[in-house]
């Protein structure tokens, strides 16, 4: 599987971006997954329910599984994951978007917008190859409107695509 990044501040419109751009490359015939780092804890078993009360009780993890989906729940009391240990739980696909994990050396489009008053992650990281934005950044890279996305979409999969494998 690819992999390729999205990276920006809070704010500045991954998820929404990640959002326009996967029906495009779905409809382009990939299987896509999606990777996101959050800094918020969060729970979606809900306390008192069986996979709850294992996971209370002590499970490392908890798989559930319907006829529908299927999420598995692991406890990290350790450390945090990987991403490559993530990537590695993922089911067969062709390309994964990995949204947040900014400091990954994976390559990465950078989402940026002028309103949020946040720095730019281009200039201190090599991986950002190109940004989506509505304003010109600091340095020479490649600039894509957010609006664009058909353009983003191709950009995504020319430069996803033509890494090595994960």
């Amino acid at each position: 599987m690819k992999v390729f990044g999205i990276a920006g501040f809070s704010g500045s419109g991954k998820t929404t971006l990640i959002e326009r751009v996967l029906p495009q490359l779905i409809a382009r015939g990939l299987r896509v997954a999606v990777i996101k780092h959050t800094h918020h804890d969060f729970d979606i078993d809900p306390p008192g329910k069986d996979s709850w009360r294992a996971r209370e009780a002590g499970a490392a993890a908890v798989l559930l599984s319907s006829d529908h989906r299927t999420a598995l729940l692991t406890e990290h009391r350790d450390a945090p994951p990987s991403l490559a240990s993530l990537l590695a739980q993922l089911p067969p696909c062709d390309l994964v978007l990995v949204e947040g994990y900014k400091r990954e050396a994976i390559p990465k489009l950078e989402v940026h917008r002028a309103a949020t008053s946040k720095p730019w992650l281009h200039p201190d990281d090599p991986h950002i190859l190109a940004v989506a934005s509505d304003a010109e950044p600091e340095q020479k890279i490649p600039r894509i409107d957010l609006d664009a996305i058909y353009l983003i979409t191709d950009f995504i999969q020319t430069h996803a695509l033509s890494v090595p494998t994960a």
